[in-house]
């Protein structure tokens, strides 16, 4: 999980009364939306124009760029390593895949914040950890189960969803096409992709 400071620290931000916590929210999903759209360097005029809100209310939540990418980023690996809990009643195979497909797709957001942020940063550091204690557990379980080649670590898996999200696809169909057959190389060898966990 990522240091209690340094999650805590980037939320402690978030306004307790009602409506400045819509405002917040509201500006934290226009901005992934954003960012997902247009890149790091999208306008903070665009942002508050999604999210509804005036220039100035973006400013007062986050003063700088920098808390802005932060926020999102850090949001994004909460929802990521929340969703893996929303997959314990699956099969442990079918668990991982689900997962990961969804850690595909934070990929996609995580690359238009990553060029932002310092990679050796304490907020980047602790959202990797938080990242791999969702995933490590479903491929842990995976491969106790025996659907999962049991020398992969987490590690190779993370290298393999980054080296598939590292290009650009003309839709999310082949994306998903791609992956699974990737996943396959995670199966072992006398398991198929289309044989039972």
């Amino acid at each position: 999980m990522p240091s209690a400071d340094q999650s805590n620290e980037v939320f402690a931000r978030r306004p307790k009364r009602a409506d400045a916590r819509r405002n917040y929210d509201a500006l934290i999903a226009a901005a992934r939306e954003v960012f997902g759209e247009s890149g790091a360097g999208a306008s903070l005029e665009q942002i508050a124009r999604r999210a509804g809100v005036g220039i100035g209310t973006l400013y007062r939540n986050f003063p700088q760029r920098r808390d802005l990418f932060e926020a999102v980023y850090v949001e994004e690996v909460r929802a990521l390593s929340a969703s893996a809990a929303d997959l314990a009643d699956l099969a442990p195979w079918d668990a991982l895949v689900g997962w990961l497909h969804r850690f595909v797709a934070y990929v996609g957001t995580k690359r238009a914040l990553a060029e932002e942020l310092v990679h050796d940063s304490e907020v980047f550091r602790s959202c990797r950890t938080e990242i791999y204690a969702a995933g490590e557990p479903l491929l842990r379980r995976a491969q106790a189960a025996g659907a999962a080649r049991p020398d992969a670590e987490f590690g190779d898996v993370v290298r393999l969803i980054s080296g598939i999200t590292a290009y650009q696809f003309p839709d999310p169909a082949q994306r998903d096409r791609v992956l699974t057959i990737a996943l396959d190389g995670l199966r072992p060898p006398q398991v198929s992709s289309g044989a039972p966990a």
